[in-house]
């Protein structure tokens, strides 16, 4: 009988600790694990974590990730709590890709997409044939060609806007040969195309200010492409996921990126 009570408490704590397990989830004094780009939301959140947090009795722990799929990742398998770098739209896509339940709970900032170009002045400068760099992922791929489409440099098919790839240009006057790359070789790619459509994060990165320096910028008003908070279905009422956010939309935060970025980041 003792043989059989041991094996049978092995057995539970198995069960209790298997991959992806969310108990810390329910201790309110657990630090919170969340995953983030190096700019500018590792700045924001270690803004909170050290300012902020200790406030609402958080501990938050900063982990940087340089790509846009691992944060994700991560989130599913339970290594993060949460997330902070990603859209809507993003996340959507995500979701429908992977079969992840994942819950998007607020925003927080608006990176601008932008137009950038080491060669040219103006986008109207651009000559035919003009090569052009846009990401290659669905979402990020979509908003740069609206941004371009927005300034009358190519038409999308009616309908395609939230959708688009470079296949769904209709219209396209000075034949512009586009070039898909991963978002965060667009930066580098500066050097080797007539123009190309940076996400903020890795502009600002690059050294890049958005504010001055894009040919084309998207504008804040009724953008849909603000980054927020993520987390996973059974932690979306955890106190401490309500709490961050909280802080993450307060007014010292809002303050606090107005006057790091200077209209390179905009608060929602």
């Amino acid at each position: 009988m003792r043989i059989r009570a041991a094996l049978l408490a092995v057995l539970l704590t198995a069960v209790g600790c298997g991959s992806g397990d969310t108990g810390a989830a329910s201790d309110p004094n657990a630090p919170l694990k969340v995953g983030v780009s190096p700019v500018p939301h590792a700045q924001v959140l270690r803004y909170v974590a050290d300012n902020l947090a200790a406030s609402k009795g958080l501990k938050v722990e900063v982990v940087e990730f340089t790509d846009y799929v691992q944060p994700n990742e991560a989130l599913v398998d339970g290594s993060l709590d949460a997330n902070y770098f990603q859209t809507v739209p993003y996340l959507d896509t995500f979701k429908a890709e992977r079969g992840a339940t994942l819950e998007w709970i607020g925003p927080v900032h608006l990176e601008p997409l932008g137009v950038y170009s080491k060669k040219h002045k103006a986008l109207a400068d651009l000559p035919s044939g003009a090569r052009v760099a846009v990401a290659n992922d669905a979402t990020n791929e979509a908003r740069g060609l609206k941004l371009l489409q927005d300034n009358g440099l190519i038409k999308l098919a009616p309908g395609k806007e939230k959708t688009a790839t470079v296949r769904d240009i209709a219209e396209n006057p000075k034949g512009l040969e586009f070039v898909e790359l991963e978002a965060a070789q667009l930066p580098r790619s500066l050097d080797d195309t007539d123009a190309s459509v940076v996400n903020g994060n890795y502009a600002i990165d690059a050294g890049l200010n958005p504010a001055s320096d894009a040919l084309a910028l998207e504008k804040a008003e009724g953008n849909p492409n603000a980054n927020g908070l993520v987390t996973r279905a059974e932690l979306k009422d955890d106190q401490r996921i309500k709490d961050l956010l909280t802080l993450l939309q307060s007014p010292e935060v809002k303050d606090y990126i107005k006057q790091t970025f200077s209209g390179s980041v905009l608060p929602v």
